[in-house]
């Protein structure tokens, strides 16, 4: 039998960057029927990727930036280090652009390009280039610990035969180690806890089913899939304990934006009692934010929800309006996981 370091490992990977300098993805698009590795080999590639959904969740999206923006780098090492930094930040400006809302996608390429613009100017391509990479690295490694921490602290939430309700996927498959919203449920089932998970479809790209149930089901959690609407009956029929979702930005007042869907799930959870916690790591806290009011929501195209996987269930000239994110008010919000531990309200985080 596996002991929980074991289990915790197995836990499958959203992505990776190898010794060559080879970056790779898990077509999350193609799941749950085909696990489909795929190498980036250019900056539009990893655009689309990202636009596409490919990889996706504000962490991972993050690191893939990072990632996307070093291998878009490295067969350009022959320019001159003023060429060479207008190359930094053209990509990192068009990177930048594949997802508005996830805050951890600019933060992670402001990063990076503040490295490049602070990098003395006797040095040369080929050396920022490795800075750049060894910086990318440490973003990666550095949210591999901070799931961890995450799930260590949102372990201590979940009792045993709990009901632990989900809405979207805040994974592995959506960080670069085991996950946001999931940690907690992967770290307290390593550690014998019994609980069952829920976990809601989410429409129109039901992440929930294909990803999250997914990623439990295949680690061996007790898991049911619900339909986004059952997901206020679950909770007057009183099995719901407790809702734990992610976050793609958190604004400095707790205001938080999230999968379509969020803010009603937790305004259901407030109505029954039932406590809804953010799982996200300190990155995704936008203090120059000061409310939801100030989070831009992207607007996807209507293909979204006129089609399921080619599959066409609504007129095809039908209006759409298809929001990624809404955002749930903080009020309605019982605290935050994070690695720094739990922060319960009220919440201004300039000040934590």
């Amino acid at each position: 039998m596996k002991d929980s370091e074991e289990l915790l490992n197995s836990i499958p990977k959203a992505l990776y960057f190898d010794d060559e300098d080879r970056f790779f993805i898990l077509d999350q698009t193609k799941l749950p029927t085909d696990e489909v590795i795929e190498e980036q080999i250019s900056v539009e590639q990893v655009y689309d990727s990202i636009y596409k959904l490919k990889v996706r969740g504000a962490p991972a999206i993050g690191i893939a930036g990072a990632y996307g923006l070093v291998i878009s780098l490295k067969n350009s090492l022959d320019l001159n280090l003023e060429s060479f930094l207008d190359l930094v930040h053209k990509n990192a400006d068009y990177l930048n652009s594949s997802r508005p809302t996830a805050v951890n996608l600019s933060w992670a390429l402001n990063k990076l390009s503040k490295i490049a613009d602070e990098f003395p100017k006797s040095g040369n391509s080929k050396e920022l280039y490795k800075t750049l990479k060894d910086e990318a690295i440490a973003i990666h490694k550095s949210d591999i610990k901070t799931c961890r921490q995450i799930g260590e602290f949102g372990a201590e939430l979940i009792k045993q035969n709990d009901g632990v309700l989900t809405l979207c996927n805040a994974g592995a498959l959506a960080t670069g180690g085991i996950g946001t919203a999931l940690a907690p449920m992967y770290v307290a089932w390593s550690k014998g806890k019994r609980f069952k998970a829920y976990s809601s479809e989410t429409r129109p790209l039901l992440q929930g089913a294909r990803i999250t149930c997914w990623e439990l089901n295949k680690f061996g959690v007790d898991t049911t899939m619900i339909a986004d609407s059952v997901s206020s009956y679950l909770m007057k029929l009183g099995r719901v304990d407790m809702i734990v979702v992610g976050a793609d930005r958190v604004a400095n007042n707790g205001d938080t934006a999230n999968k379509i869907g969020t803010s009603s799930l937790a305004i259901n959870a407030k109505y029954y009692g039932v406590p809804f916690y953010i799982a996200c790591p300190y990155s995704t806290i936008d203090i120059n934010s000061k409310s939801g009011a100030d989070i831009v929501v992207e607007e996807r195209g209507k293909e979204e929800l006129i089609y399921i996987k080619g599959q066409q269930i609504a007129p095809k000239d039908i209006k759409v309006f298809n929001p990624a994110f809404d955002v749930t008010d903080s009020s309605l919000i019982a605290g935050f996981i994070t690695e720094k531990g739990i922060i319960y309200p009220p919440y201004n985080f300039s000040k934590s």
